[in-house]
C-alpha cells in the first residue's frame, strides 16, 4: 500500500471515530475514501465497519457519564439493534447493493427532518401528558415500542450500509423520548456500536476474504483516537450547537451519497 494511501485511510478512520462519537456519520468520510482509493463498495462497506468498531468503543466509554440511568430503555433498544444489525448484514451479503443505496438519501433526508423538529414534537408530547394527568417524562407502551421499532429499522440500515444511522437514531430518539441531547447522543453511540460489532463479525466470518484487513487496521486506529477526541469535546456543546452540528454534517453527508 502506497504510503499517501496510508496515511489517507488513518486520517479517514480520524475524522470518522470522531464524527461518529460526536454526530454519528462518520462512515460518510471512510467509505468514499475507500472507493476513491480503488477499493470496490462492498470490500469499502465491510472493511469500514470493521474498522470503525475501535471508535465506536472509545466513543461510547468517552459518553459512559451520560448513560446512567437509561438502562430500563436500552435494554430494549440494544436488542433491536442487535437483530436488525444481523438482518442487515445477510442483506448486504445477498442483495444487490443498488437496493439499499436508492433509499439512503431519502432516509438522510427524513432523519435530519426529525432532528430539526424534534423538540416542537417534544413539547407537544409533554404537554399532552401533563394534560392528561401523567409526567412530561412519561413513556408510554406504545411509544416504548415505537422506540423498540424505530431502534430495530435504523439497525438493519446500519448492518447493511452503517453512513448515517447516528444521524437516523438521534431522529428517532428525538421524536419519541424526554431525554437532553447529549443524553441521546450517548445512547445512540452505544447502540450504533453494537450494530457495527455485529455487523463486523458477520462480515468476518461468512466473508473474511473479502475484508481489506490493512485499511480496517488504519480505519481501527485512526478511529479509536478519533472516537476518544470527539466524546471529550463533544459533551461540552450546547444542545442547539449539538442540533446545529447534526444537521450540518448530516446535510455534507447527504452532499456526498448523491456525488460518490
Amino acid at each position: 500500500m502506497p504510503i499517501s494511501h496510508l496515511v489517507l485511510i488513518t486520517l479517514a478512520g480520524l475524522g470518522a471515530g470522531a464524527v461518529n462519537s460526536l454526530v454519528g456519520s462518520g462512515t460518510l468520510i471512510t467509505f468514499p475514501t475507500l472507493v476513491t482509493l480503488g477499493y470496490p463498495p462492498v470490500v469499502a462497506t465491510m472493511s469500514n465497519a470493521v474498522g470503525l468498531v475501535a471508535g465506536g468503543v472509545s466513543g461510547t466509554w468517552g459518553y459512559r457519564r451520560e448513560l446512567r440511568g437509561q438502562w430500563h430503555r436500552l435494554r430494549w433498544q440494544i436488542p433491536g439493534s442487535l437483530t436488525g444489525a444481523m438482518l442487515g448484514a445477510w442483506l448486504l451479503l445477498h442483495l444487490p447493493e443498488k437496493v439499499f443505496n436508492a433509499v439512503v438519501p431519502a432516509l438522510l433526508i427524513a432523519a435530519l427532518i426529525l432532528v430539526v423538529i424534534g423538540p416542537r414534537i417534544q413539547a407537544w408530547a409533554g404537554r399532552r401528558a401533563v394534560s392528561a394527568g401523567r409526567s412530561a417524562d412519561h413513556l408510554s407502551p406504545g411509544r416504548m415500542a415505537a422506540l423498540v421499532a424505530g431502534t430495530f429499522a435504523v439497525g438493519v440500515y446500519g448492518g447493511y450500509f452503517a453512513a448515517a444511522q447516528g444521524i437516523l437514531l438521534i431522529g428517532v430518539m428525538g421524536v419519541l423520548l424526554p431525554e437532553s441531547m447529549q443524553r441521546m447522543n450517548a445512547a445512540k453511540n452505544l447502540l450504533a456500536l453494537v450494530v457495527n460489532l455485529v455487523a463486523a463479525l458477520a462480515y468476518t466470518l461468512v466473508a473474511f476474504d473479502r475484508i481489506s484487513w490493512a485499511a480496517a487496521g488504519l480505519i481501527a486506529l485512526g478511529s479509536l483516537v478519533g472516537g476518544w477526541l470527539g466524546a471529550h469535546y463533544g459533551r461540552r456543546l450546547s444542545p442547539n450547537a449539538l442540533r446545529v452540528t447534526i444537521v450540518i454534517v448530516g446535510a455534507i453527508g447527504l452532499y456526498r451519497l448523491l456525488t460518490v
